[in-house]
C-alpha cells in the first residue's frame, strides 16, 4: 500500500529526477524505525521489569524453599536418629523376644517333662495304692493271727495268775492273815518267814502246817488238769534272808528253808504231789536278793522271806509262736509269704 503525503508529493511532482524524492522517504523511513526501536526498547524495559521482578520474586522463593530444605533436612535428621533409636529397639525387642521364645519352649518342654513325670507318679501312686490295699489285707490278717496268738499268750498269763491268786486267797484264808501272803512285783507268791519259821531256824512250825496243806491241795487241782500242767515248767521253792550274819551262814539257811519246805509238799497231805515231783525244785539265795533295805527292822523282815514261783515252759510258748509263724498268710505282691 503506497502512502500519499500532501506536501510532500507536491515537491515530487514538481522534481524531475528521482534523487530529489529520495530523502523525504529515507527520512521517514528513519522516524519508523526509531519509533519502532522505542517500543521494542520499551518492551524490553518492560520485560525487565516483569523478570526482575519474577527474578525477585523465584529468588524470595528459592530463599523461602532453602529454609523448608533446612527445616527438612534437619526434621530428617531428627527422624533419621528416632529412626536409628527405634530400629536399635526394635534390635534389643527382637532380642528379648528371641531369649522369651527360647525360654517358653526351654518351659514347654520342662512341662511336658513334668506332665511325663506327674503321669509316672500317678501310676506309681496306682502301683502303691493297689500294694497297699493288698498290703492292708495281708495286716489284717496278720493282725487276726496276732490277736490269736496274743489270746493264747494272755491265756498262759491269766492261767499262771490264776494259780498265783488262789494259793494266796487260800493260804491267807487259811491263816486269817492276808498281810502274811501275797504276789510281789515279780509275779511270784511270797510267804513271810513268820509264818513258817521262827528266827534263824530251818524247821516248820507247828502252826504252819494248815497253810502248807493249803499249798499242797492247791498245787495238786492245778496240776491234775493236763490243759494247765502243759504250760508249767518248774515251780521253784526260794529262800531269802536278811543281811544278818555271814553270807555262808544265810546262804545254808535260805536253802535249808526252802528244801523243808519242799520236803514238807512232797511228804504231806498223802502223797498228793507225787505224780508231780518233778515240776517242784528248791534254791536258797541267801541275802543276795533283798527286796527292802537291810538297815531298817521292817525292811530285815521283809527280806526273810519264801518265795514261790511258777515257771512257764518255753517250748510251749515257742510252741505257740511257732504255730502263728507256720500259718500261712495272705499272697502279698503275687507271692505266698509264709509265717
Amino acid at each position: 500500500m503506497r502512502r500519499s503525503y500532501k506536501g510532500r508529493s507536491d515537491a515530487l511532482i514538481k522534481t524531475s529526477e528521482g534523487e530529489q524524492g529520495f530523502w523525504p522517504s529515507y527520512a521517514d523511513m528513519m522516524s519508523a524505525v526509531a519509533l519502532i526501536l522505542f517500543f521494542l526498547m520499551l518492551l524490553s524495559y518492560i520485560q525487565n521489569l516483569i523478570t526482575g521482578n519474577d527474578l525477585q520474586n523465584t529468588q524470595e522463593v528459592l530463599q523461602s524453599t532453602q529454609e523448608d530444605l533446612e527445616k527438612t533436612r534437619s526434621v530428617l535428621s531428627l527422624t533419621l536418629h528416632q529412626v536409628e533409636e527405634a530400629q536399635a529397639d526394635l534390635n534389643s525387642i527382637t532380642v528379648d523376644l528371641n531369649d522369651a521364645r527360647l525360654a517358653l519352649e526351654k518351659q514347654q518342654e520342662d512341662l511336658a517333662a513334668l506332665d511325663r513325670l506327674l503321669a509316672d507318679r500317678e501310676a506309681l501312686i496306682g502301683e502303691q495304692e493297689a500294694l497297699i490295699g493288698e498290703q492292708e489285707d495281708y495286716l489284717l490278717a496278720a493282725n487276726d493271727e496276732l490277736v490269736a496268738m496274743r489270746n493264747q499268750m494272755q491265756s498262759i498269763a491269766v492261767l499262771r495268775l490264776s494259780i498265783l491268786e488262789q494259793i494266796r486267797d487260800s493260804m491267807a484264808r487259811v491263816m486269817g492273815d492276808s498281810s502274811k501272803v501275797s504276789i510281789g512285783s515279780n509275779g511270784n507268791i511270797i510267804l513271810s518267814e513268820g509264818i513258817l519259821f521262827d528266827l534263824n531256824s530251818s524247821e516248820i512250825k507247828a502252826d504252819a502246817a494248815p497253810a502248807l496243806n493249803e499249798l499242797i491241795g492247791v498245787f495238786a487241782e492245778f496240776l491234775e488238769d493236763d490243759e494247765n500242767a502243759k504250760y508249767v515248767d518248774s515251780i521253784v521253792i526260794s529262800g531269802h534272808t536278811d543281811s544278818t550274819g555271814t553270807r555262808d551262814h544265810n546262804r545254808t539257811l535260805s536253802t535249808d528253808r526252802a528244801n523243808a519246805v519242799l520236803n514238807y509238799l512232797m511228804e504231806n497231805d498223802g502223797g498228793a504231789l507225787d505224780d508231780y515231783e518233778s515240776y517242784f525244785c528248791a534254791a536258797g539265795y541267801g541275802m543276795t536278793r533283798p527286796v527292802a533295805s537291810n538297815e531298817t527292822v521292817a525292811g530285815r523282815a521283809a527280806n526273810r522271806r519264801i518265795e514261790i514261783s511258777i515257771i512257764l515252759r518255753d517250748d510251749t510258748v515257742m510252741e505257740i509262736v511257732d504255730n502263728y509263724l507256720e500259718m500261712e498268710l495272705p499272697a502279698l505282691n503275687g507271692t505266698q509269704d509264709e509265717h
